[in-house]
């Protein structure tokens, strides 16, 4: 005795299921994306062609405020975001010997703003290498005219 369906069985696909997965997709990459931001400080830098091929995981940033920022490990293998903490100008020459200590082949980046006065980036130039660390000045590509 054959059994009787209680529904007829549909021969289309709903593929509303499937738009809503995608959408929470979408939603899902649209958030964690703002979190791979470099930096929020806003630091206008000087032109250079040169390159550098180190990759420095710790960045010092002097803004055009003077105002110094510093992130300790931006490669950290914990996965925990690295965030800029905004630092005086004696705590960084502590914070360098302790980088310096851990790590002494560790190069620094250096991110200053063009408006900042030469004697500023010199000062903390001076600090690093007196922590005996690998400082490098970030520049941005300077931009190639046709003649």
């Amino acid at each position: 005795m054959p059994l009787k369906r209680q529904f007829p069985t549909l021969e289309t696909f709903s593929m509303s299921s499937m738009t809503d997965v995608i959408f929470l997709l979408l939603i899902f990459f649209m958030v964690t994306s703002t979190l791979i931001v470099p930096s929020a400080i806003d630091v206008n830098l000087p032109q250079s062609g040169e390159r550098s091929t180190d990759k420095p995981s710790t960045e010092v940033y002097l803004d055009s405020l003077k105002n110094i920022y510093l992130v300790e490990d931006r490669n950290d293998s914990t996965g925990v975001l690295s965030i800029a903490h905004r630092i005086s100008l004696d705590s960084l020459g502590m914070r360098l010997t302790a980088i310096q200590a851990v790590d002494s082949l560790r190069p620094v980046a250096l991110y200053a703003d063009e408006r900042v006065p030469y004697g500023d980036v010199v000062e903390v130039l001076d600090m690093a290498a007196r922590s005996n660390l690998r400082l490098v000045l970030a520049t941005k590509a300077r931009s190639i005219t046709p003649q």
